[in-house]
C-alpha cells in the first residue's frame, strides 16, 4: 500500500551532487510532503529592506528539500511527479538582483519588495493591482548524471531550475532518471510568476508541497528532457478578462524579447501610474513572453501579455 512520508526541514542542500545523504528511501506510488525554504535561505525576511541584498551570500541561495530515493528507479526510465497540493507561506519577495534579468542595463540598481502572503489568494502589489496566488515550485529535478557540485542554477534536461509557471497543482511532471534511486529534489517556491520571470525573481516565498511519485519504466517511456501535462487551461485565474500585448520584431529572440519587455513596462507605468521599476518587477509576476512567430523569413515575433484582470476596475 502507498504510503506519505514527510520530509525533514533540518537538512537542505545548495548544489547537485551523486554524493548527498537521501534523506527518504521511498516505494514508488509513495507521497512525500515537503517544506520548503525561500530561495534566500532566510536572508531576507518579511521586514527586509533593498540594503539586505547587498549582504546577499550566493553560496546559501537555493537551498532544497532532499534528495529523495525512489526505489527501483534507474537511468533510462521516467520519474512522474504528480503535484497534489501546494500552499504558500505568510511572506514573499520580488527583487531587482544586479546584473540579473531581462532588462539588467537598463536596471542596474538593486530593489527589494517584501509582500504580505496570509490571505492566501491575492498578492496585493498596491491599492489598484493584485496578483492572483497560484503557487509552484521553480525547482523539481532528478540528479544529473554528472552531478558532483552542480550549481542548481541553470536547468538541465534533468529538470533542476525550470520556472515553469504551468508545474502547479494538478499538473504531472516527467523527468528523465540519470542516477539510481533518482534522487528528486525541490525547492525554491513562488507565489506568482509571468512566464519569463523577467526581471529574475518570482514572488519567491517558503512553501509546503505535497507529490506523489511514480517510477515508469524504460520499457515503457523514455524522455530527452522534462515534460509535463497540466490540468485544464494555462492561465486559469486571470481569463475571465481581457489581455494587453506588446511585442518585439526582429531577428534576434532575445533582443526582441527585451524589447517587447520594454513596450510593457512603458505601457503598464503610463497607463497605471506606477514607477517603471515596479511595472518591472509586476511584469515578472504576470506578465507572459510568448514566441508568436519564428518561421517568418528571420524575422520573429515575441510577445508580452499582461493580464487586465489584475488591476482593480477590471475585478467584480
Amino acid at each position: 500500500m502507498a504510503e506519505t512520508h514527510k520530509c525533514r526541514t533540518d537538512t537542505v542542500h545548495y548544489t547537485w551532487h551523486k554524493e548527498h545523504e537521501p534523506i527518504l528511501a521511498i516505494d514508488s506510488g509513495d507521497t512525500v510532503v515537503f517544506e520548503t525554504r525561500e530561495v534566500s535561505d532566510n536572508q531576507f525576511n518579511f521586514h527586509s529592506t533593498t540594503e539586505a541584498i547587498s549582504e546577499l551570500d550566493w553560496d546559501y541561495v537555493y537551498p532544497l528539500a532532499g534528495p529523495v530515493y525512489i526505489k527501483g528507479a534507474e537511468p533510462g526510465d521516467t520519474l512522474a511527479v504528480e503535484i497534489l497540493d501546494l500552499k504558500t507561506k505568510h511572506w514573499g519577495w520580488t527583487a531587482v538582483l544586479p546584473g540579473l534579468g531581462l532588462l539588467a542595463e537598463d536596471y542596474p540598481d538593486a530593489y527589494l519588495r517584501t509582500f504580505d502572503l496570509s490571505d492566501g489568494k491575492y498578492i496585493h502589489f498596491s491599492d489598484d493591482i493584485k496578483v492572483p496566488i497560484e503557487p509552484f515550485l521553480g525547482t523539481m529535478g532528478v540528479c544529473p548524471k554528472d552531478g558532483d557540485g552542480t550549481p542548481i542554477m541553470p536547468p538541465g534536461n534533468f529538470g533542476g531550475n525550470l520556472d515553469v509557471r504551468q508545474l502547479t497543482i494538478g499538473t504531472k511532471l516527467y523527468l528523465p532518471v540519470q542516477q539510481a534511486g533518482a534522487l528528486f529534489s525541490c525547492g525554491d517556491g513562488h507565489a506568482a510568476q509571468g512566464d519569463g520571470e523577467v526581471c529574475v525573481s518570482a514572488l519567491e516565498c517558503p512553501m509546503y508541497a505535497s507529490l506523489k511519485f511514480t517510477v515508469i519504466k524504460a520499457s515503457e517511456k523514455s524522455i530527452p528532457s522534462p515534460q509535463f501535462q497540466t490540468k485544464g487551461g494555462l492561465t486559469q485565474k486571470v481569463n475571465q478578462d481581457d489581455f494587453y500585448g506588446t511585442t518585439g520584431v526582429g531577428p534576434d529572440l532575445m533582443t526582441g524579447a527585451q524589447e517587447a519587455l520594454r513596450a510593457m513596462i512603458d505601457y503598464v507605468s503610463e497607463t497605471y501610474n506606477i514607477e517603471k521599476i515596479d511595472a518591472y518587477l509586476l511584469a515578472s509576476l504576470c506578465v507572459d513572453l510568448k514566441i508568436s512567430e519564428i518561421v517568418d523569413a528571420g524575422e520573429y515575433v515575441v510577445s508580452a501579455l499582461l493580464p487586465l484582470s489584475i488591476f482593480n476596475d477590471s475585478q467584480e
